[in-house]
């Protein structure tokens, strides 16, 4: 059997190469799960925030329908429509006008 040397004659710069290759491939996936994860993340603050507003406004706009009028607190909206307001994550701003008028509703994340 007669074997072929050009196979195992490789210059150093060839082996290094042949062992990069793999290694930054796997550092190219892992960068892209990485990035993938922190977009999810991102994603799913911005929901949180969407929904929180919501439904304070649709826990306001019931308290009218069925009060006449529009709470005056936000604790009141807690502790009657059952929303939960992650105070650690979100500051909401409520401002009240009049009783007959929609309150001002703000929700920014800290």
């Amino acid at each position: 059997m007669k074997r072929n040397d050009a196979i195992f004659k490789k210059t150093g710069w060839e082996l290094v190469k042949s062992a990069l290759m793999p290694i930054l491939f796997t550092a190219a996936i892992i960068l892209i799960i990485v990035y993938a994860l922190r977009q999810t993340e991102q994603a799913s603050r911005a929901e949180g925030l969407v929904i929180l507003e919501d439904s304070i406004r649709r826990a306001v706009v019931t308290a009218y329908a069925i009060e006449g009028r529009f709470p005056e607190s936000l604790q009141y909206i807690e502790e009657n429509f059952g929303v939960h307001i992650d105070r650690n994550r979100f500051v909401v701003h409520y401002m009240i006008f009049a009783p007959n008028i929609m309150p001002e509703i703000l929700v920014i994340e800290r």
